[in-house]
């Protein structure tokens, strides 16, 4: 494929941007080579500025669950455009995009908008930290939760990509409250609660690991977590800005049967545009200015057209079979990419759980950070570029999701899985 274009737009941009991007994990350093600069996204498919149209399963990093351009969020971001752009006040779209996410999330009891994960994310560690009166955060190895200090500490996602240190600028007396576990090691998370009794404020996860690739939780560790932070008066958070609504349409706490005492949530709720919210218990809640002392704001949060989008795209997700139809062309996905991969004599661990997956290429599944660094990053990097070259576009990281929509259909599926298989045989023939 020619991409003269992406190329010279790239060169352009290393003299306006850090590293030629505005988010990390786009520079295509895990991969190598420029990254590709888009122009348009219809439903399944995105076409770059050279003209050359791919598949994607990258889908803005999830949030995209019904595809690009849909017509139902279009409408409703240009309806809700043309009567303003941003009130700073409250409005009914509010109202309505969290009637909605309480139907799918009753643990969200009460909830605050925000612009971003991140921002949920650092907004709901400070209510859990005013609530339990304590200052230490557990997090787990290779989760990301966006970049504030706390949460940079041996973290997923772009800093897994890049191979970064825990990040500079975070202070010393910011990474001493962050404590650390392996994913899917209750008895160490038991350790590090008994040895800071009276000091964790929360534990922090992602239910189902997205920023290390695809890593679900192994049986009863959820429920194990629950019982541990209840035992020891901690508030048990779940970062579902990646699995809300994509593991499951009540994210992975309904899927597992495992209420958390907050929950962070974007991506999907805002239809592609920007958009966070954090919620939970009432009790934990009503400490939110100005109900409470713990002081959060925004100008821009519940901003009018975000909330369209959201509303729009919810109501779509709520119809009989939409995401169960997703899901199942997952997993359609996911049985393409095995098959190609045993055709070809390749290791291949494929994770799936919902609608989202990780293609590892490694020889056993993967269960936590050590097993992911593990993987074959190489091989996925021959991959990747092999089925850029057939017109799919794949996350440009070993380390993240794939996410697949409901533009998403059979078609489209056997057309990306054709040329996975014929990607396998050449990542296969050089190995």
């Amino acid at each position: 494929m020619n991409r003269a274009r992406s190329i010279a737009m790239f060169a352009e941009a290393e003299e306006l941007f850090p590293g030629g991007v505005n988010s990390p994990v786009r520079a295509f350093r895990s991969v190598g080579g420029a990254p590709v600069f888009f122009e348009r996204g219809v439903g399944a498919e995105l076409e770059d500025v050279d003209g050359n149209r791919y598949v994607d399963f990258v889908l803005s990093w999830g949030p995209l669950a019904l595809g690009h351009a849909h017509p139902e969020v279009v409408d409703a971001i240009h309806r809700s455009a043309v009567r303003g752009t941003s009130f700073g006040a409250p409005h009914a779209l509010e109202l309505t995009l969290a009637r909605l996410i309480r139907q799918f999330m009753p643990s969200m009891e009460q909830l605050r908008f925000v612009n971003s994960g991140t921002e949920a994310v650092m907004s709901a560690l400070r209510v859990a930290r005013a609530f339990t009166s304590r200052s230490k955060i557990l997090k787990f190895e290779g989760c990301y939760h966006g970049h504030t200090d706390a949460m940079l500490v041996r973290a997923g996602s772009g800093v897994a990509t890049l191979g970064l240190p825990d990040s500079p600028g975070v202070g010393r007396d910011v990474a001493a409250n962050t404590l650390v576990a392996p994913f899917n090691d209750a008895p160490a998370v038991a350790r590090l609660l008994d040895a800071h009794r009276d000091d964790i404020a929360a534990v922090i996860l992602e239910p189902v690991v997205g920023n290390m690739g695809v890593v679900p939780p192994l049986p009863g560790f959820l429920q194990e977590l629950r019982a541990l932070t209840r035992a020891h008066g901690t508030l048990l958070l779940f970062d579902e800005v990646m699995t809300g609504f994509r593991v499951h349409p009540g994210g992975a706490q309904e899927l597992y049967g495992v209420a958390p005492d907050l929950t962070m949530l974007g991506k999907v709720i805002g239809g592609g545009l920007p958009v966070g919210a954090y919620g939970g218990r009432r009790e934990i809640m009503q400490l939110v200015a100005p109900a409470g002392p713990v002081y959060q704001a925004g100008t821009l949060a519940g901003n009018p057209i975000a909330m369209a989008a959201g509303v729009a795209t919810l109501g779509v997700l709520a119809r009989d079979g939409v995401w169960a139809g997703i899901a199942n062309a997952t997993e359609q996905w996911s049985a393409h990419l095995e098959e190609g991969a045993r055709d070809a004599g390749v290791a291949l661990q494929v994770q799936r759980v919902g609608t989202m997956c990780t293609p590892f290429f490694a020889d056993a599944p993967v269960t936590d950070w050590p097993g992911a660094k593990r993987a074959s990053t190489s091989r996925y990097s021959s991959f990747f570029h092999e089925m850029l070259n057939r017109g799919v576009y794949l996350p440009p990281s070993q380390f993240e999701a794939e996410f697949l929509s409901a533009a998403h259909g059979p078609e489209v599926v056997e057309r990306a899985g054709r040329a996975a298989r014929a990607a396998m045989r050449a990542v296969g023939s050089v190995s």
